[in-house]
């Protein structure tokens, strides 16, 4: 019954004229809207069936016939920025097989999106009163048990919209009255629609700048520095790379806030041998004193500042 559906996983993105990749799974009526939104887009389907792509032929999308519950996907890991396909898990055998290799072809900022029907709507439970199940072929799931096969699955932020479908019976309020809870009109809620990113908001972006390898880099002249692994030479380094690299204040501060376990020693250690470098440390110091979660990080910060200031860019 996944003709119930309506097909709205486009919601969760917004048009672009970017050169990304897009993989669309069984569902390829969001061919036509995709190729709108995203026009440099190179797009691509997968479809058990070999005539899937009927009627869809002038939207330049690459075909695949594979069946993913059965092959595995001919992609490159670490490919593709999107991947499309609702109620993909409801049909699979081993659902967490399948959403942890859907994981491996996504970019590091790339999301997985999905839906799932709810085992706990109305329509559901109704059936299940009246001794029906119409659903043995495929695996139904409430929200929170589907949000933990995701994380298990290596996605590290999980975001989900509800699709709801109304009872015109007193079913509800029959289902409340025996002690089904109804937070947020869970049981209204026919489908849920799903995106699920390989990497939290913060990393998402950070990835999404410079090279792995330059990311690596820093990472690394960030922890040298911070545990004091020849911290005068690191600093040398770190700023010849600054430089090198073309990094910004905002991008180190917030590199420093995800990637430093004791940004204090960090800065502390850290060596500043120019007026100039002293005052980028600085620009990183305000930046993250804009975006600091409390206020004993923003005295802690001030005080730092106020140090580097009074120092003359000596550490």
């Amino acid at each position: 019954m996944a003709e119930k559906i309506k097909p709205e996983l486009l919601g969760f993105l917004r048009p672009s004229g970017l050169r990304i990749r897009i993989l669309v799974v069984e569902s390829l009526y969001y061919l036509p809207e995709l190729r709108r939104m995203f026009p440099r887009a190179e797009i691509l389907a997968a479809a058990a069936e070999s005539d899937a792509m009927d009627g869809y032929e002038g939207l330049e999308a690459a075909f695949s016939c594979v069946d993913y519950r059965q092959e595995r996907l001919p992609f490159e890991p670490e490919s593709l920025d999107y991947i499309l396909s609702d109620l993909t898990l409801e049909q699979a055998g081993n659902p967490q097989d399948i959403a942890a290799g859907f994981s491996t072809f996504l970019k590091q900022t790339g999301s997985f999106l999905t839906s799932f029907r709810n085992i706990r709507h109305w329509s559901v439970l109704e059936e299940l009163m009246d001794g029906h199940y119409y659903h043995v072929a495929a695996r139904l799931y409430a929200k929170t048990e589907f949000e933990r096969l995701l994380y298990a699955s290596y996605y590290k932020n999980v975001t989900v919209r509800p699709q709801r479908r109304r009872a015109d019976s007193d079913i509800v309020e029959k289902l409340m009255a025996a002690g089904f809870a109804n937070i947020h009109d869970d049981i209204d809620t026919e489908f849920w629609l799903v995106k699920a990113d390989r990497s939290m908001p913060e990393m998402a972006l950070l990835k999404s700048m410079y090279t792995k390898e330059q990311r690596k880099a820093l990472a690394e002249y960030l922890h040298r520095i911070e545990y004091d692994v020849d911290a005068a030479q690191q600093s040398r380094d770190f700023w010849a790379f600054y430089e090198e690299a073309g990094l910004f204040p905002d991008y180190v501060a917030s590199f420093v806030k995800q990637a430093v376990f004791h940004p204090s020693w960090f800065f502390r250690r850290l060596r500043m041998e120019s007026g100039e470098e002293c005052e980028t440390a600085l620009a990183i110091l305000a930046s993250m004193r804009e975006n600091a979660s409390d206020s004993a990080e923003i005295r802690w910060i001030d005080e730092r500042i106020d140090t580097l200031r009074a120092a003359g860019g000596n550490g």
